[in-house]
C-alpha cells in the first residue's frame, strides 16, 4: 500500500522546522520538504554569525546556534525530512488527500503545512565570464562559519548592511578582509558604517571587479576597475564573498494544483492558520492576516496554532496532550 502522511511541511526554516518537532510530539506522522541542502532557511544559510534577538529564551542567538538548537529539538520528536528537493506540484485528490510533487519524489499526505517564508530565494550572482568554475569553493554567496575563513585573505562585493557585517564578524579571525562597492557611499546603517571606518577592514570605493581568474594554489585573482577612471587594481584573495542580494518570490506556489487566496504576495489565512483550501494550513512571513508581526517567534507561535488543529481535524478521538511536560518526553 503506499504509505501516506499525516502532514507534510515544506519549508525548513526556523518556523517549519518547529512545526516537525510539534508534529512529531502529538505522534503525527509528518515528512519536511526543503529546497536547500540544509535545514535553517534563511537565519543559517544568509545570517549564520548575525545576532537574532527575537526569540523568547535566547538572549543574542545566532542564525547558526538557533538552527542547531531546533534540529536537535527535533530529534526528540523526529520526523522525516527531505532536503535539496523542490515541491513543484500539490494536488488534491478525489479522496481529499493530497499528492505531493518534488523534482525527486512523489508522496501522499493527509494535510499541507506551508512555511515558505519569503519564498525561495537564491542569490544575484557575480556576472563575470568564468565565474561559476570557482563557485562554492573561492566564490562564495553564503557565509560561512567563521572558523572557515581564519588566516585566509577575504574580499567582500557589496555595499549594504550585510556586506558590512559580514566585514566586521570576519575580520577578528581572517588574515585580512577588503570590502569592494562601487559607490563612494554605503546604503547601511550609520553606526556600522562607523564601525567599519574605525576597523582594520580594508575599504576600495567606488570599484567595480572586471575579472576573475584563478592564482597559484587555491587562491584566485580579481581585476578591479575604479568607477569613472582608467585606474585598475588586482587582489590576490583566498575567499570572494559576493553580497549583492538575494531575491525571493513564492511564484512556485502559483504553479501548483491548488487555489490558494493570497495577498501582496502572501497567503491568506484563518485564526487556525488554514488557508483558503481545506487542509492546506500556512506559517511564517508566507502568511498574513490582520496585525500579524513579522518576527521568528510569531512563526513559532504559529507552528504550535497550526499543528494543534491539523491534528484535531485529523484526529478528532485522541485525547491530546496539552503540554510539552506531560508528553514524557526525554532529550537525547
Amino acid at each position: 500500500m503506499t504509505e501516506i502522511y499525516d502532514v507534510t511541511i515544506v519549508g525548513g526554516g526556523p518556523a517549519g522546522i518547529f512545526a516537525g518537532f510539534y508534529c512529531g510530539l502529538h505522534q503525527l506522522k509528518a515528512q519536511l520538504i526543503e529546497a536547500l541542502p540544509q535545514l535553517g532557511g534563511q537565519p543559517a544559510t544568509l545570517y549564520p554569525e548575525k545576532q537574532i534577538w527575537d526569540v523568547a529564551g535566547l538572549a543574542g542567538v545566532t542564525g547558526s546556534q538557533l538552527t542547531q538548537h531546533l534540529i536537535k529539538q527535533l530529534e526528540v520528536a523526529p520526523i522525516d525530512y527531505q532536503l535539496n528537493q523542490e515541491v513543484t506540484n500539490v494536488q488534491t485528490l478525489p479522496d481529499g488527500t493530497f499528492a505531493v510533487t518534488t523534482d525527486q519524489t512523489r508522496t501522499y499526505t493527509k494535510a499541507i503545512l506551508i512555511a515558505l517564508g519569503n519564498g525561495a530565494f537564491a542569490p544575484r550572482k557575480l556576472a563575470l565570464t568564468g565565474a561559476e568554475q570557482f563557485e562554492g569553493q573561492q566564490l562564495q554567496y553564503f557565509v560561512q562559519p567563521k572558523a572557515t575563513y581564519q588566516d585566509q585573505r577575504v574580499a567582500i562585493l557589496g555595499g549594504g548592511d550585510s556586506a558590512i557585517d559580514m566585514a566586521l564578524m570576519l575580520e577578528p579571525v581572517a588574515k585580512s578582509v577588503t570590502l569592494i562597492h562601487r559607490r563612494d557611499n554605503f546604503r547601511a546603517m550609520e553606526h556600522a558604517v562607523n564601525q567599519l571606518k574605525a576597523s582594520t577592514v580594508e575599504i576600495l570605493t567606488p570599484y567595480l571587479p572586471q575579472a576573475i581568474q584563478p592564482g597559484d594554489g587555491q587562491e584566485i585573482k580579481l581585476d578591479l576597475k575604479k568607477m569613472k577612471s582608467t585606474s585598475t587594481k588586482q587582489l590576490t584573495v583566498d575567499k570572494l564573498l559576493v553580497n549583492y542580494g538575494f531575491t525571493a518570490n513564492n511564484g512556485a506556489l502559483q504553479q501548483w494544483d491548488l487555489p490558494l487566496a493570497g495577498e501582496r504576495g502572501r497567503l491568506k489565512v484563518n485564526q487556525q492558520l488554514q488557508t483558503n483550501v481545506k487542509g492546506v494550513y500556512a506559517i511564517g512571513d508566507c502568511a498574513i492576516y490582520d496585525g500579524r508581526a513579522d518576527l521568528i517567534a510569531t512563526g513559532f507561535g504559529e507552528a504550535v496554532n497550526a499543528v494543534n488543529a491539523i491534528a484535531k481535524e485529523l484526529c478528532p478521538e485522541k485525547s491530546m496532550a496539552k503540554h510539552s511536560s506531560s508528553m514524557n518526553l526525554q532529550a537525547n
